[in-house]
């Protein structure tokens, strides 16, 4: 500051008005007899031409470090750095504060706002320090940073999904009860990208047992620390799961029975406008899936109404042309007349690509992953080989990407079974793959043991 006033002539009085700040507040600053606000940094990084947060790293190790700390101080520096995504000053702060246990509520709020403004990376490490303070409590806050670091660290690695439901799981019960309803349904549906069948089977009981005691209560006060969704949705959620599991097992005629449960939502009594969405969404997603299941076990005559159903509802395509290929590879269905009417969608599909890091974003990678593996299957049953080597290809570098080492092992499996059908092109890029697999399950392996 005093560099710049002397290049450019200026007086206390013109910096001032150049900032928006009075002489005697330029004046006390410059002198050091006024510790500066983060406003006033901010107004004078401006004039400075400065990026916005450039002296806030200066003000850390001149006013904090080494001093007594205050909070009034230090709060609108640390919501400045998050909202500037500043990080490095962000563990600053952290290191200067996780010491005393004073602030973990402090640090916990400003967390919660972090995260629903989606400032995650910065969310994670104030969570992180919070759950370190208290990991000796029993306290639902503790709980709850564990499930905002549950939720933040969805990606797109499978073992590191696992690994972050697997330590989540003990928390669960902690969180309050209408928080745990909707914990279970994000553990379950973890899970459930991840094909742990057990685990889904495990929380979907527990979701219903919890949705359905908490619904059917006497005393229920419906204003009380309400859970994201409508309170019926948990319980008939529980059961779309649990009709899940058993499509999974290829037992549809028990899938098609919880699926009809789900359907029949005569026993909810609200009619508000969140439930009546709910509601029907609830049974357009049965609609489809006992087309669905009915095709995949076996009954090929449902295919006409399958296709009719699409036509108005175009945002279920990609599950259910996993669906219809499926049947066709199990069944020996010659399906060349859909995938010529959907081929600009499937291309579109397997094209994509994906910044990975959201539930949903995650969930419809593992359907196009489930989709290119039945077109593999398809192709090459058809001894159309240059197709179906390219939708291996596609199939094995997307379940590469995501560490899905279920359908990594279906492409390798494939690959041997028709490898002498394969292009020397075709064998390189296989290679080239798998040697990428070898390395990254050598690179998890350092990891697991370092943990």
């Amino acid at each position: 500051m005093e560099n710049y006033m002397k290049k450019n002539q200026l007086s206390m009085s013109k910096f001032g008005n150049l900032a928006g700040l009075n002489q005697g507040t330029v004046s006390t600053i410059f002198s050091g007899k006024q510790p500066i606000s983060i406003h006033q940094l901010d107004a004078i990084t401006d004039v400075l031409d400065y990026p916005e947060g450039y002296l806030y790293e200066q003000y850390i190790e001149d006013h904090l470090l080494g001093n007594q700390l205050n909070w009034r101080r230090i709060h609108p520096l640390l919501c400045r750095s998050i909202e500037l995504d500043k990080l490095n000053c962000v563990e600053q702060i952290i290191l200067l504060l996780m010491d005393h246990l004073v602030y973990s509520p402090l640090l916990f709020q400003i967390a919660e706002e972090s995260f629903h403004t989606r400032k995650y990376a910065a969310a994670a490490m104030l969570y992180e320090c919070v759950a370190d303070s208290e990991k000796y409590q029993h306290s639902e806050r503790l709980a709850m940073c564990q499930y905002r670091l549950f939720i933040i660290g969805q990606g797109d690695d499978q073992l590191r999904k696992y690994q972050i439901a697997s330590r989540f799981e003990t928390y669960v019960d902690r969180l309050n009860i209408m928080d745990q309803l909707d914990a279970l349904k994000d553990l379950a549906n973890t899970y459930r990208s991840l094909g742990r069948w057990d685990k889904v089977e495990e929380f979907s009981q527990k979701l219903e047992h919890k949705a359905q005691s908490q619904y059917f209560r006497d005393n229920q006060d419906k204003k009380q620390n309400s859970p994201e969704r409508p309170l019926f949705f948990y319980l008939a959620y529980s059961k779309l799961l649990r009709a899940s599991i058993f499509e999974a097992k290829g037992d549809y005629e028990q899938a098609l029975q919880y699926t009809y449960a789900y359907a029949d939502l005569s026993w909810v009594k609200e009619t508000d406008e969140q439930t009546v969405y709910w509601m029907g969404l609830f049974q357009e997603w049965a609609r489809a899936n006992v087309l669905g299941n009915k095709l995949l076990s076996g009954d090929i005559g449902i295919l006409p109404e399958y296709l009719v159903y699409i036509e108005s509802n175009k945002d279920e395509l990609l599950p259910i042309l996993v669906n219809i290929m499926q049947a066709a590879n199990r069944f020996d269905i010659n399906v060349d007349h859909i995938l010529q009417q959907f081929k600009s969608e499937i291309n579109s599909y397997t094209q994509q690509q994906f910044s990975v890091g959201t539930c949903t974003v995650n969930l419809i990678l593992e359907y196009v992953i489930y989709l290119l593996y039945e077109l593999t299957e398809y192709f090459l049953n058809q001894n159309k080989f240059s197709r179906g080597y390219d939708f291996l290809i596609s199939c094995l570098e997307k379940s590469a990407s995501i560490n899905n080492k279920s359908y990594i092992i279906k492409c390798v499996g494939l690959f041997e079974s028709f490898r002498d059908m394969a292009t020397s092109e075709t064998s390189a890029n296989y290679q080239k793959i798998i040697k990428g697999v070898h390395a990254n399950e050598k690179k998890n392996r350092i990891i697991m043991l370092g943990d």
